[in-house]
């Protein structure tokens, strides 16, 4: 950030990028839109996708995601094989406030936790998406060198969704953890833990080094 501001000092026009302080800028390789889908699912080398070495580090952009069902938005990362089991250790938390200004709380959320879990991992806590058509989760999730071989695969997500309580609960949640396997990661897949995802869009990101 010093650096920005330094390269910033005295231009009323022409500012620097963060993107080109760091000397990379996001690429974008794939955009999946939902319809009643059962799965959205990127593949290394499949329709376009890229996830290998080409970039350190991928985003994956969650805009509008509405659920066809009550329920919570889920990833799964695949290790080589058929199956999205990649072994996982996560730490997650929260922050709601209720529509109607009733309560607000911060809280670690144990019970999304995963410890060497091979399961889909809950990227929502405390509520589920709401079925309003006003109601929808939209966020984030980094993923960082899955191509290596040699050290775990970690990630980060960040949402924040209208739940499906009455009154409306404005959450926000975040979730860490890592993929701990020595084999890449090739595939990511999204899906909810129950029923479809009804509507919404689902874009890949990469980050070159330079």
């Amino acid at each position: 950030m010093t650096g920005i501001v330094t390269d910033n000092v005295g231009r009323s026009s022409g500012l620097v990028k963060a993107a080109s302080v760091a000397g990379g800028a996001w690429t974008k390789i794939k955009e999946l839109t939902a319809s009643g889908s059962a799965t959205l699912s990127f593949v290394d080398g499949t329709d376009d996708v890229v996830l290998d070495s080409t970039y350190p580090i991928y985003r994956f952009s969650f805009i509008n995601i509405h659920a066809a069902a009550a329920s919570e938005f889920e990833v799964g990362f695949r290790d080589g094989g058929t199956e999205y089991d990649a072994t996982k250790t996560t730490s997650a938390f929260m922050t709601y406030h209720m529509e109607d200004d009733s309560n607000t709380t911060l809280a670690y959320q144990s019970a999304e936790d995963t410890a060497q879990g091979t399961g889909f991992q809950n990227l929502m806590t405390g509520s589920q998406i709401g079925l309003d058509n006003d109601e929808c989760m939209s966020g984030e999730m980094w993923l960082f060198d899955p191509s290596s071989t040699t050290f775990v695969k970690h990630f980060q997500t960040e949402t924040g969704h209208a739940s499906n309580d009455s009154p409306v609960i404005c959450t926000r949640t975040f979730v860490a953890g890592y993929c701990n396997v020595t084999a890449a990661i090739d595939a990511v897949q999204f899906k909810m833990g129950s029923g479809n995802i009804d509507s919404g869009t689902i874009k890949l990101y990469g980050l070159k080094d330079s």
